[in-house]
């Protein structure tokens, strides 16, 4: 594994930041920060209240995967809730690619297939290709399980393979 983010050997969040509901005036509020243990603690609260219903952490970055990799590897314990991995092709492009996984309440190994990578906008399937391993600009980690709910997810490392 080609490893993009180990929060063990990070020294600040600068290149994350968080993207919320309330852009479009929802009141969802979420946090990210660097535990004491070297982890990527992602936490908050899901409203629905005032047309919200999501909470959203990003990445930004600038990566060319080689020809060979298939897939994404989260490391990360999560509240046994769902949550969606994102992945931006581009600044200019408005939709993302996504996968949806579950969490057990236990670390785990997430594997994302690249050609399980759907482009949605908006929480709409597009009728365009799955992500096929071009670039990456952006990575995400997304929850709208629309419902109001409170969430932490533990995110140890994210590679490529």
């Amino acid at each position: 594994m080609t490893t993009i983010v180990n929060f063990a050997e990070l020294e600040s969040l600068s290149d994350w930041y968080i993207l919320d509901d309330g852009v479009m005036g929802g009141l969802s509020d979420s946090q990210f920060e660097i535990t004491e243990d070297g982890y990527g603690k992602y936490s908050g609260t899901v409203s629905t209240d005032n047309n919200g219903g999501f909470a959203s952490v990003r990445y930004s970055c600038n990566i060319l995967p080689k020809e060979d990799y298939s897939k994404f590897v989260l490391k990360v314990k999560g509240d046994s809730k769902n949550y969606q991995f994102r992945v931006k092709k581009g600044d200019s492009n408005y939709h993302s690619y996504i996968y949806t996984f579950s969490t057990s309440g236990e670390w785990e190994t997430i594997e994302v297939p690249f050609s399980d990578l759907y482009p949605s906008f908006r929480g709409r399937r597009l009728n365009y290709p799955n992500y096929a391993g071009e670039t990456i600009e952006e990575l995400g980690i997304l929850i709208g399980n629309k419902k109001n709910e409170t969430f932490e997810l533990m995110i140890s490392e994210i590679g490529i393979e």
